[in-house]
């Protein structure tokens, strides 16, 4: 098949929004199934985990792959809980272009955002797709408003609804002004009609709404607008095409996937507007200069360049997803892994529709197959020679929140030990540790949910019974002013001995930094040697691993070394690294450190009759309510909250709401602990350290 006729996208969403839904009506009308389910019934195809299907969310993201009028789609249904954000992340990073769904009732919602950053990190262009048209209260008129708003897109209505809510029948097809209908007994006859009367007047306000704002992307197009000359269907997709490519426009369509209408629409839109692999633009580092870009061009005679963006494993073995950017993939030939200059023989190529498999003998430039066997990290870069080049990798969050695990039995410590082992290749968010002090294993992840579904996957897919501590939250410590250090290291063990001698500043970084820890070199005049500044840098990098406060990372440091001195004989890499080390120990108690807790993003979503309750409740937990709406008969409630209160709020909710609120919540950034309970983290951790001793 050629590029041109290929398009790899993704659909994401803020959760509850209807993708997976989506997903499974895309792939009903593309005939690669032909009875549809639902997500609360028996499952969505795309949520083939048995976890997925009894709690009616989408875990991991699944891949398939579907026929459009000639065009093949390589489609990516991914998680909306931002639990699995990681998910969302290695699934953009692959992808040419993505379809934004967003509920016409709740609108631009926190993970919606999340999801907007997400795209603008990998340059992913993008469509969005109002859903849930039927629900009471919909309204894509703000929704698009709060598109242009909240995510400072170029959002233009492609289509405006006839009828709302139960009453919605269909849509009107700004750009062939007709009204389109979903017919049959699952819509998938389109019947297309002249425009009903009565809206007539609106649809020409809106159409002309449209050609205005896609004038400011096409010359030709403003001349015939300005002239009041007919503007041809051919310019219109031209121009929308062109200013989606370069991620200037945001093209919205409106439907209910649920209902079955408005979904063909938008695969006709995937097709006209999104970019195919010859259109999207990546680039990746020279492997022997890091620092030089190389333009990689979908072209299968080229030297091959692929990168792994997920691993997986199934009854059947590790499954490497992988999309290929340049050259082609074969079946039988080696491939060498650009990170560790490891080749791999790629036994077996397939081509996955979620949890089936279909062997294919190559891949070209713009496929994403599967790979079986393969040992690699997730975002490694695979190319047919060594050293080439190096994708861009991917952002991966830090965890927020740990508990210790352990088996139940004593034969079931091997299996927990591959489960473990297992997940942590699989997911780069899921972290394993033992803890020194208590010899525990600790797991860690990005929220409650992540975890818990670990635990329970463990227990079913390993057999392993296991009992788990009380979440325990990742504490920051912090500076809060500055102090000067003036150390020097000395000692004399019989032959050369070891000097060292560092002088300088601990600083507290701006609130608004993205860094957590920067180290400035300011010394002159050679008073501490070259070769020894980045030892000195390790010594401090070590130092903030663990705060004397109460043994948690230290974030929000500025380290700058001024002066110092050194002997000729005497000085080592070494000596400067302890130097360095004795040099934090000693001078950061001075800077009256504090305690940081993970604050949470949280949006909830509850009755009208709930929301007196459910606020006093957040505030109950130290929560501070930042916005509140109503919409219709729903209160929709942003706020931020610690980590530390959350824990069962969802039963909480459920219980102050009678089963109707839901909530999301993300990771917002670190914020002072109150003191009180800073000296209870301390004293208690302080007690574990002494247990931990006594045994």
């Amino acid at each position: 098949m050629h590029q041109s006729n290929l398009r790899n996208i993704g659909i994401s969403a803020h959760i509850d929004s209807g993708k997976t839904t989506l997903s499974e009506r895309i792939l009903f009308y593309a005939g690669r199934i032909h009875r549809m389910q639902e997500v609360r019934g028996q499952g969505a195809t795309m949520d083939y985990m048995d976890l997925e299907r009894e709690r009616g969310i989408t875990i991991t993201s699944a891949a398939t792959s579907v026929n459009w009028h000639g065009t093949r789609v390589n489609l990516i249904d991914t998680p909306g809980h931002v639990d699995f954000t990681v998910e969302v992340e290695r699934s953009l990073r692959v992808l040419d272009g993505a379809v934004l769904v967003l509920c016409a009732v709740g609108g631009v919602q926190a993970q919606s955002l999340t999801i907007h950053r997400q795209m603008q990190r990998y340059r992913v262009p993008r469509l969005a797709f109002i859903n849930k048209m039927d629900r009471v209260g919909a309204d894509p008129h703000r929704v698009t408003e709060e598109l242009r708003e909240k995510l400072g897109c170029d959002a233009v209505m492609m289509q405006i609804p006839i009828g709302r809510e139960a009453g919605f029948r269909g849509v009107v097809d700004l750009i062939s002004e007709r009204a389109l209908y979903f017919d049959g007994p699952h819509g998938e006859r389109v019947r297309r009609e002249p425009i009903p009367a009565e809206m007539a007047d609106e649809a020409a306000a809106a159409r002309f709404r449209m050609l205005e704002a896609l004038s400011m992307y096409s010359d030709d197009l403003m001349h015939l607008l300005l002239s009041d000359e007919n503007v041809p269907q051919a310019l219109i997709h031209d121009a929308i095409a062109a200013a989606v490519v370069e991620r200037k426009l945001l093209p919205v369509f409106l439907g209910s996937a649920f209902r079955n209408k408005g979904v063909q629409p938008l695969l006709d839109a995937v097709v006209r507007y999104l970019p195919s692999p010859r259109e999207a633009r990546a680039t990746a580092f020279a492997q022997q200069a890091p620092g030089s870009p190389i333009a990689l061009r979908p072209d299968p005679d080229e030297p091959t360049v692929a990168m792994a963006f997920k691993i997986a494993e199934d009854p059947f073995g590790a499954l490497t997803f992988m999309r290929i950017y340049q050259g082609t993939l074969t079946k039988g030939a080696t491939y060498f892994n650009q990170r560790t200059g490891r080749k791999a023989r790629f036994s077996r190529i397939v081509r996955m529709h979620a949890d089936e498999r279909e062997d294919v003998q190559e891949a070209a430039p713009g496929d994403i197959v599967a790979v079986l066997g393969v040992d690699c990290a997730s975002g490694d870069t695979y190319a047919s020679q060594y050293p080439y080049c190096t994708l861009q990798s991917m952002y991966v969050p830090e965890p927020v929140i740990s508990m210790a695990i352990a088996p139940l039995g004593r034969d079931g410590a091997d299996r927990l030990g591959r489960a473990l082992h297992r997940f942590r290749r699989e997911d780069p968010t899921f972290h394993v540790t033992n803890d020194p002090e208590t010899g525990e294993t600790l797991i860690a992840g990005m929220g409650e949910l992540h975890l818990e579904v670990y635990v329970e996957r463990i227990r079913r897919e390993f057999g392993v019974e296991v009992e788990v501590g009380r979440p325990k939250v990742n504490y920051r410590e912090a500076p809060t002013r500055a102090a000067e250090f003036n150390v020097r290291h000395r000692k004399q063990t019989g032959g050369s001995g070891q000097y060292a001698h560092v002088i300088g500043t601990l600083d507290v970084l701006p609130e608004d930094s993205e860094e957590t820890f920067l180290f400035e070199d300011c010394v002159t005049g050679g008073r501490v040697p070259k070769e020894y500044i980045p030892a000195v840098e390790k010594g401090f990098r070590q130092g903030i691993l663990k705060g004397p406060v109460a043994g948690y990372p230290v974030v929000g440091l500025r380290v700058t070394l001024e002066d110092g001195s050194y002997h000729e004989v005497d000085s080592s890499e070494m000596a400067f690294r302890t130097c360095a080390l004795s040099a934090m120990r000693q001078t950061f108690v001075r800077t009256a450190p504090v305690l940081l807790e993970p604050a949470m993003k949280i949006e909830i979503e509850c009755p009208d009759w709930a929301q007196g309750t459910v606020v006093g409740n957040l505030t109950a937990r130290r929560g501070i309510v930042l916005a509140a709406r109503m919409l219709g008969p729903t209160a929709l409630i942003e706020g931020e909250v610690p980590l530390a209160e959350t824990f069962g709020y969802s039963t909480d909710l459920r219980s102050m709401t009678r089963g109707q609120g839901t909530f999301t919540m993300e990771f917002a950034r670190y914020r002072r602990l109150p003191r009180r309970l800073a000296e209870e983290v301390i004293a208690e951790r302080k007690r574990t350290a002494l247990a931990a001793g006594a045994v």
